[in-house]
Formats: structure tokens, C-alpha cells, sequence
């Protein structure tokens, strides 16, 4: 594990945000930066971080950690579901396949459980029994797992618009998407999910949910895009103290962001709607080193971050005067 002095110290060099037009068009998302020029994309993994969909600030070496485990899922899966990556630079950047955006996620869920508006477990204590046109049955606990795991799509917000869950059939209507390609997503998305169950629970994590999204190449496929299982994009668990702490009626241990959305929830009573508070200094470094955590348990070897002023070897590594 990286040293807390090291991460206090990389406080004051994270990568908020780049401005380097001689890579092409700029595209902003929450944590991305993307350039695109005849026909390449270039995607910059910045260290900021979204809740609530909302962008909350910065994390030490969250870019480097997001654009490892994502590199290292779409080599140990591109033979089972393709993907965009081409090659990966730098340790923030991502060189890849431009694609055309398919405008639906697809997320998966195993266990009952989640703190935002938009979590199974919220809509569960709501009365809910039927999620995204999968049934659920009465009596169920927080952090229970499901009988099976179930697809629950969600539409593709705006930067600083909210996800809205949604059925298939919603989805159909919606007219958004074709029968086929959505079945197609669906069906590489529980893929890529048994895929990463097995390989996290032989890690000593539960993949709990996770979220994927897909893209249409050139010449016509489809493939998954941006990032696969990383503390962004999924929840993990440790599984060894799990069932202990859900029969005792606790949370379990986590090593992803669900940490920051809770204390910002308990703390400053925020779930995304006014003003962002400022996350303190002790949170921004405890949040980081379970993502480092996370990462060395996915990948199975030791994070070594660069401690590099980000732009300055980003441009030297992408060979930019």
C-alpha cells in the first residue's frame, strides 16, 4: 500500500482538468477528458470524482488507479467480449477505437443495497417489488444477495443530470435503441459480470453491481467502452468479513466510492442536490487508499504511483512540444 504522507502530499498535484488542443476536439464527462483528431480518441482519466452525478473534487492517483484496473479487465476479457482499448501511453491515458456511444447503461446487480435516490435498496424500502422489470420478493434485508444476478438499464445523463433506471421495455419505447442491440449489450454485460465475480471472489472481493457501457465501431460492432469493474464503476466487498457483518446487520467493507457518497451523506447531508460541500483533506486520502486497495486486490499486483506533475509527463509521454 501506498504511505498516507504520499497520498497527503499528491493532495496538491491531482489532475482536475487538461486543456491540450493539439490532441484534437475536447469532450468533458464527469471523470474523462477526451480528445479526438482524425479519427482517434485519446481518453484522459483525470483523478476527479462523481457522486450523486455530481463531480465532488479530486482524489490522489485515482486517474492512474481507474486507467490500470481498466486496462488490465479489457485484456483478461477482450477474447470474451471485445472492447475499444488500443493502447495505453501514459498511466492516465487511454489511447482507443472511436466509437459512437450507445445512450443506455447497462448495470448489473447482485445484492440488494445502495444509498443514492437511484439504488435498488431505496427503491426496495419504497415499496418497490418490481425493479427495472425484475421481480422482487417481500422480506428481503439491506446487503442481501439476489437469487440470481439482474440487468437493471439506466439512461445515459447529461453531465449533471441524474441516471433514470428503466426496463428493456421502457427502454424500447423510448425508441432509443434496437431490440437487437439491446439484447447484444445485455448479454456481454452478464458476461463481463460472471467474468468479474469469479475472478474478484478468487481476489477475496464480491463484485457486488457494477455499470458498463457500450459503443458502435466503424465498421459497425459493438463493444464496451470507458471502464470495466473499477471502484468507480462498481462496489466491492471483502468477502471474508461479509456474511459475519450481514448476519450481525451491519454494512460490509467496502473498497469504492460508496465510502465518500455515505460520509456525504452522514456527515453534511448531501445527496446531490445545492451546493457540493468541500470533502476534507482525511477523506480525500482514506478514500484513496481504498481505491488502491481495490486495485491491488482486482489486479493482483502492487500499485506503484507516479508522482509526476500529471500534464508535464502526460505531454511527454504522448510525445507533445
Amino acid at each position: 500500500m501506498v504511505e498516507k504522507d504520499v497520498l497527503f502530499a499528491q493532495l496538491e498535484r491531482t489532475l482536475e482538468k487538461t486543456e491540450l488542443p493539439q490532441l484534437g476536439e475536447r469532450f468533458e464527462g464527469k471523470v474523462r477528458d477526451s480528445y479526438i483528431k482524425d479519427g482517434k480518441r485519446m481518453i484522459i482519466t483525470t483523478d476527479r470524482i462523481s457522486a450523486f452525478d455530481r463531480v465532488l473534487g479530486t482524489l490522489p492517483f485515482k486517474g492512474q488507479i481507474l486507467n490500470r484496473v481498466t486496462a488490465f479487465w479489457f485484456e483478461k476479457t477482450r477474447d470474451q467480449v471485445p472492447n475499444h482499448m488500443l493502447d495505453t501511453p501514459d498511466p492516465q491515458v487511454m489511447e482507443v477505437v472511436e466509437c459512437a456511444q450507445m445512450p443506455v447503461e447497462m448495470v448489473v446487480r447482485a445484492y440488494l443495497t445502495g444509498s443514492t435516490s437511484t439504488s435498488i435498496w431505496t427503491h426496495y424500502t419504497n415499496g418497490t417489488r418490481v425493479f427495472c422489470g425484475n421481480p422482487l420478493p417481500d422480506g428481503m434485508k439491506k446487503h442481501q444477495k439476489l437469487e440470481k444476478p439482474i440487468l437493471t438499464p439506466s439512461t445515459k445523463a447529461e453531465k449533471g443530470e441524474h441516471d433514470v433506471s428503466v426496463s428493456r421495455e421502457e427502454i424500447l419505447a423510448m425508441g432509443r435503441i434496437s431490440a437487437e442491440d439491446f439484447d447484444t449489450m445485455a448479454q456481454m454485460s452478464m458476461t463481463l459480470f460472471e467474468i468479474g465475480q469469479r475472478h474478484c471472489l478468487e481476489q477475496g472481493l464480491i463484485l457486488v453491481d457494477t455499470k458498463y457501457e457500450f459503443g458502435r465501431t466503424p465498421d459497425g460492432r459493438i463493444v464496451v467502452i470507458d471502464e470495466v469493474h473499477t471502484p468507480d464503476s462498481s462496489r466491492f466487498w471483502l468477502a471474508d468479513t461479509y456474511e459475519e457483518r450481514f448476519a450481525a446487520g451491519g454494512d460490509p467493507q467496502g473498497l469504492d466510492k460508496e465510502y465518500v457518497r455515505v460520509w456525504l451523506k452522514k456527515e453534511r447531508g448531501f445527496v446531490g442536490d445545492g451546493e457540493i460541500p468541500e470533502i476534507t483533506d482525511e477523506v480525500r486520502v482514506e478514500a484513496a487508499s481504498r481505491y488502491i486497495r481495490a486495485c491491488e486486490q482486482v489486479t493482483g499486483q502492487t500499485f506503484l504511483p507516479n508522482i509526476e506533475e500529471p500534464i508535464t509527463r502526460i505531454k511527454r509521454n504522448l510525445n507533445m512540444a
